[in-house]
């Protein structure tokens, strides 16, 4: 295994507020996660801190686009600086969110360098765009639309560079059955989705092999791994924004991940939308530090 560096990027600009007044706790991710020592449990390196600009939603209004756009962007090209300069070293950077915006700044990042895929392991699609949504202003929920080239310029052309990811590069797993809408739009695309039930059904070690071994294509120069922690059923994970019903269990996701990360083709992993605020006792948080340790330390 390649030297794991772990980087946080605390950032919550993605989100709604939770209340009134209120700022979404998932900046608490990356602390959180390094009070399970996960650093320590992975003999992983620092690599520092990703300081995100204020929460400051300002005046912004339903149809003014996404919130915290010009933050957003600022930030992930600095988030696309620290990992571009890891992968460029072989490095295996561990990036703790934050919410599923970050995702932005892998993608940009790998962009830079040439033709990534992802895999994506969440329980939606996060692919809210102009084109099938007038709520379209969090962009924890459209990151995969924009990295995709969807959406307002300031975030999906940052340097030129639109698209970060290509469609059919694009892989997602644990999606829940019922998203029926989502499935149907993403089919058209031919962005290939793998349901809960799907994923029990072909075993989710096997799937995630031959979705690796697909990556290897010579048109790709390797794959980035997105971990959303809501794909994780909410008896398990209740500490998220959106707990949807019918998710994976952790020996689910861990086979999952195991199988994505250990292929030489993976350059990285990014945790995202984990919230302490909603998990007082710590369970959730350590749950998630074991599934990591479990999927990334070495047998």
């Amino acid at each position: 295994m390649r030297n794991i560096v772990v980087i946080d990027a605390p950032s919550n600009l993605g989100l709604r507020p939770p209340a009134p007044g209120t700022v979404p706790g998932c900046y608490k991710l990356a602390g959180a996660l390094r009070e399970q020592r996960i650093v320590q449990r992975l003999g992983a390196f620092e690599g520092g801190v990703v300081v995100p600009p204020r929460y400051d939603l300002g005046g912004w209004q339903e149809g003014d686009g996404v919130f915290n756009a010009a933050a957003i962007a600022s930030y992930t090209r600095r988030l696309a600086d620290r990992v571009e300069r890891h992968v460029w070293n072989g490095d295996f950077p561990l990036v703790l969110g934050g919410d599923c915006s970050i995702q932005l700044g892998a993608s940009l990042a790998l962009r830079r360098i040439g033709r990534y895929g992802m895999a994506a392991i969440d329980a939606s699609a996060d692919f809210r765009h102009p084109g099938n949504s007038d709520r379209v202003g969090a962009a924890a929920g459209e990151e995969l639309a924009l990295a995709t080239g969807r959406g307002q310029a300031d975030l999906t052309d940052l340097e030129g560079l639109r698209p970060y990811l290509r469609d059919e590069d694009v892989r997602l797993f644990g999606i829940r059955d019922y998203f029926e809408a989502d499935r149907a739009e993403l089919a058209q695309l031919k962005i290939p989705t793998v349901t809960v039930g799907e994923l029990r059904e072909w075993g989710p070690a096997d799937l995630a092999g031959v979705v690796a071994i697909g990556f290897e294509a010579p048109a790709l120069d390797g794959f980035w791994v997105h971990l959303d922690a809501d794909v994780l059923d909410p008896s398990v994970m209740p500490a998220v924004d959106s707990p949807d019903p019918d998710g994976l269990l952790p020996s689910e996701v861990t086979a999952l991940l195991k199988a994505l990360v250990r292929s030489e083709r993976c350059v990285g992993l990014n945790v995202t939308v984990y919230d302490p605020d909603l998990d007082p006792e710590g369970s959730a948080g350590a749950l998630l530090a074991d599934l990591l340790v479990a999927a990334l330390a070495e047998d």
